[in-house]
């Protein structure tokens, strides 16, 4: 399948592939009519009307339109707003001059200004075109202002039924949309590639257009054998695609020059445009291919995915042996107070919820977050040692090299310095950093492991908040609240999630509290605060 921009868009594809395959089981859009089109016709005084045939005469053709209500629309108010012809005749300045034509009643109606018996120059009414031109390209804003206006007018004239009328055609308009990516006269016979490059595999995307029409999309994953460049992966898959398909295209549209001139072939890197957007829709399908070929892998065989992950873990980050078992650590307080770390668990590269831990940091006194990060370290690899559980290959801290040097010091206590893979990770810059090595690590943005750890340091922080937050609140309720005679930390909770603070529970009247917490302990809250106030 093709993934599209819009519903729109994809009736459109629809419409072209059954219009060219001709499936044998599908009876509908398989006759010569297709959808209409806006016509600005090549004349002089040229008209503007619907028509569902393209000729090439050089006529200005716009659309196609999925719903004839809104090309109606289009052109009613087009036909409203500028008086432009609706007849067939030939407007030659010679006819004209020779007086063969009659004003008709679209003339006596206002609907059109005579220009065949020359009440209306061609400068004058190639003016009105050029606008016309501009509001089906989709330059619809003053419009709409016209229409808003003429609704308000009617509106203040108590003529309800038109103003209706005219805030319908508004919203039709503030939806209208005058192009389509699939289908577009203006380009003729084109191949459209795109590619996304990885560390191990390449997927490239084909749309073939022919007249305009997208006809053909295809997608493949390459396997790297080699250091193959994204130029070289590219020319070979245009290769392949172009004698598969036995494209006949003289102009390729492509993301980047391939530095290889092909014979007879103009190569086109759009900036901007129509092609800019065929080029946008190639690559969409490309990186749906890509998502959908890793969901699929990972469902039909989650084991050798997981498997390659943590191979390229180990060669990533130069490990002994795969690292099966990783924790990462994190550290959180508050202005120096309420310090506490948290600590996550990935096994086999997912998330190990029963293996996550909290530590209230007992021995460090204000912000020192090495201290923090020596104490846990200490304290959780301490206790594994002692209970003989099994230890993790890799462990990951949320920090520079402050915070690094403070885990190796713990590990180095327990005797484990240099038996697990330690590393931290910088915030912003993504730089791995090894104990003892000054020079971080770069990984490639998209590699497999950097997202790994990644996710291990994102999942510490938001484990770690969460504890943090408890702990905050509760230490916040316990100075306070708790220190009320008769006051427990249950009724103190349910204060604060009434009144949000203090303050608020301060300013309280007797009755508010007592809704919350019953009339006897909001009397003693309340003396309490009341006391509190007195000099």
């Amino acid at each position: 399948f093709v993934v599209t921009e819009t519903e729109r868009d994809a009736l459109f594809l629809e419409n072209n592939l059954i219009k060219k395959y001709q499936p044998r089981y599908n009876v509908q859009l398989k006759d010569d009519k297709t959808f209409p089109w806006l016509c600005i016709k090549n004349e002089p005084f040229p008209r503007v009307f619907p028509t569902r045939n393209l000729v090439k005469d050089g006529s200005e053709y716009y659309g196609p339109y999925a719903s004839v209500k809104l090309m109606r629309t289009m052109l009613d108010m087009i036909r409203q707003l500028y008086p432009v012809r609706t007849c067939a005749l030939r407007l030659t300045k010679k006819n004209i001059d020779a007086g063969k034509f009659k004003v008709c009643l679209e003339y006596h109606i206002g609907n059109c200004l005579a220009p065949c018996v020359g009440k209306q120059s061609e400068e004058d009414y190639d003016a009105i075109i050029d606008q016309i031109r501009s509001i089906i390209k989709g330059n619809i804003s003053q419009v709409i202002l016209e229409l808003q206006r003429l609704m308000l007018e009617a509106a203040d004239k108590m003529d309800f039924e038109k103003a209706q009328l005219l805030k319908e055609k508004i919203g039709i308009l503030e939806n209208y949309k005058s192009k389509s990516t699939i289908v577009n006269p203006k380009i003729d016979n084109v191949d459209v590639l795109s590619i996304i490059n990885e560390e191990k595999m390449a997927y490239v995307n084909y749309l073939r257009v022919i007249k305009g029409a997208v006809v053909q999309a295809h997608t493949v994953e390459l396997k790297k054998k080699l250091d193959e460049t994204e130029e070289d992966l590219l020319l070979f898959a245009l290769t392949d695609f172009r004698n598969r398909f036995h494209s006949t295209a003289d102009e390729i549209i492509l993301p980047f020059d391939p530095g290889y001139h092909l014979e007879g072939l103009k190569i086109t890197i759009p900036q901007r445009g129509d092609r800019k957007q065929l080029l946008d829709l190639s690559r969409r399908n490309t990186l749906y291919y890509k998502m959908e070929r890793e969901r699929q892998k990972e469902l039909t065989d989650p084991e050798r995915h997981r498997k390659r992950i943590l191979e390229t873990l180990k060669k990533d980050l130069r490990m002994n042996e795969l690292p099966e078992q990783i924790e990462c650590f994190d550290n959180s307080n508050f202005q120096g107070d309420y310090p506490v770390a948290a600590m996550v668990q990935f096994v086999n590269a997912k998330p190990n919820k029963k293996g996550y831990r909290h530590y209230n940091i007992k021995t460090v006194t204000g912000p020192d977050d090495y201290a923090s990060m020596e104490e846990v370290i200490y304290r959780r690899y301490s206790r594994l040692l002692k209970e003989e559980k099994p230890l993790p290959q890799l462990i990951v801290v949320d920090g520079g090299k402050g915070q690094l040097n403070a885990a190796a010091k713990s590990l180095e206590k327990l005797g484990l310095y240099g038996k697990i893979t330690l590393v931290g990770i910088a915030k912003r810059l993504e730089e791995l950093y090894f104990p003892n090595d000054p020079l971080p690590l770069y990984l490639d943005k998209k590699s497999e492991s950097l997202k790994v750890i990644q996710q291990l340091r994102d999942e510490a922080h938001r484990f770690g908040i969460t504890h943090h937050r408890s702990r905050l609140e509760k230490g916040t309720i316990k100075s306070v609240l708790t220190s009320i005679d008769g006051v427990g930390f249950a009724t103190a909770q349910k204060l604060l999630w009434k009144f949000k603070s203090v303050k608020n529970i301060e300013k309280a009247s007797f009755e508010e509290i007592a809704e919350t917490i019953g009339k006897a302990k909001a009397r003693i809250v309340h003396n309490y605060f009341q006391q509190e106030k007195k000099p």
